[in-house]
């Protein structure tokens, strides 16, 4: 039986950060327990339950906040920002068919981005391929759990016991670990389904990210160059993701590229000019998804497997890397991680910035998918009025990019 501080169940993304943070700042000693079959190089994405994080088809906004807290941590972003021009200098939110428009440019708040736009798979080869103090086992499952006073026995399907005195559950929202140690989870369903896939567009984008509020959602272009049948961008590519009424979905998934870029140049318009290209599709269903607690008896839960959100101001993820950074600052100098008082002090420093992000995103969901008249001018209103008042801009910048007043 391997004795260790913490064991971690999840081996993407969120999961090789808290490794890499707790087992080198905090100076603990980590397991990370993961399912994925590294050695498939088949390409992945988030609708299998058993993809390779280094395959993972997504491309994510890290929050300047995020961008900070990982160069801090040794996650050096400077290479794949070499990679992909995706940093964020200009932010553009409108709503289709009114006259809300709020433009915003980080040298209005003496920042120089917003955020950077990277690919997860990118990402996480990244914090993999670094010096690791930390045990990696891959692949591998949890067949079953026993929490005791001072410990968690964590039962592997190759039969092998990891004696933790911390569990961390960091394995997603469809995991039922968070369910086997007595938390929660609650869900509600969008309706929606976002489709995912990169694009290529005839006018450069200046380093732009797009927010556009449709009647069936919102309609995200993050500036990412990307390569598109043999062709790279150079300055003209997107990460797209876009939001649609669940009915919808599939007859849109199913339109020919041509037909499918006619559609989308419909909903977004002709700010970067033409769209010349798009590459595959993927595409999953949308819902909001949290526990009600954050720790239990000798376990925490962070990331998705906490709180999954809708894509819409891309919160999630950046909500989930705060849980990691908040978890490494609270375990370091400790001698028991699993201890009832430390585990009550990080769930303590969570509640605000969790029960704040969470709002925000669901507030922005129902408003901006609704096309109720009173509330449609009621949103444009509010769109044109941030747009000039400077101190709720900086309130919403302050926010959206990690440093509100609730984190």
């Amino acid at each position: 039986m391997s004795q260790q501080d913490v064991v971690i169940v999840g081996g993407g993304i969120v999961g090789c950060v808290l490794a890499k943070g707790l087992s080198e700042q905090a100076g603990l000693s980590v397991t990370l327990v993961d399912a994925s079959d590294l050695s498939n190089t088949a390409s992945s994405s988030n609708t299998n339950s058993t993809f390779n994080p280094l395959t993972d088809t997504r491309v994510i906004a890290l929050a300047r906040r995020t961008v900070n807290e990982l160069n801090a941590m040794g996650v050096g972003l400077a290479e794949l920002a070499k990679q992909s021009q995706g940093k964020i200098e200009h932010i553009e939110v409108s709503d289709k068919g009114g006259i809300g428009l709020t433009n915003l440019s980080c040298s209005e708040f003496g920042i120089n981005t917003f955020g950077q736009v990277v690919s997860l798979s990118a990402l996480t080869h990244n914090v993999m391929s670094q010096s690791k103090q930390y045990e990696h086992i891959a692949p591998a499952t949890v067949t079953h759990l026993a929490r005791e006073t001072d410990t968690t026995v964590v039962t592997l399907n190759n039969g092998s016991t990891i004696n933790a005195k911390l569990l961390v559950i960091a394995d997603g929202g469809r995991s039922s670990l968070a369910q086997q140690v007595g938390l929660t989870r609650h869900s509600d369903d969008y309706q929606q389904v976002a489709i995912i896939f990169n694009a290529h567009t005839s006018e450069p984008h200046y380093n732009k990210a797009y927010e556009r509020f449709t009647e069936n959602g919102p309609v995200a272009f993050l500036p990412f160059d990307s390569e598109i049948n043999g062709h790279v961008a150079k300055g003209k590519g997107f990460s797209v993701v876009w939001t649609v009424a669940k009915e919808h979905a599939e007859s849109l998934i199913q339109l020919s590229p041509e037909a499918f870029v006619n559609k989308l140049q419909q909903e977004f318009g002709y700010r970067q000019g033409q769209i010349t290209a798009i590459s595959e599709l993927a595409s999953y269903p949308l819902a909001l998804s949290y526990t009600d607690a954050l720790t239990a008896h000798r376990a925490v839960v962070v990331g998705n497997a906490a709180q999954a959100l809708h894509p819409i101001a891309g919160q999630g993820f950046n909500l989930g890397l705060r849980d990691i950074i908040t978890l490494v600052n609270t375990l370091k100098g400790v001698t028991d991680p699993g201890e009832f008082n430390v585990l009550s002090e990080y769930a303590a420093k969570r509640s605000k910035d969790r029960a704040a992000t969470i709002s925000l995103t669901d507030t922005l969901v129902r408003t901006f998918s609704n096309r109720h008249f009173p509330l449609v001018a009621a949103r444009n209103l509010a769109l044109t009025a941030l747009n000039v008042m400077p101190a709720a801009k900086r309130a919403f910048v302050q926010q959206t990019t990690g440093y509100g007043r609730s984190t």
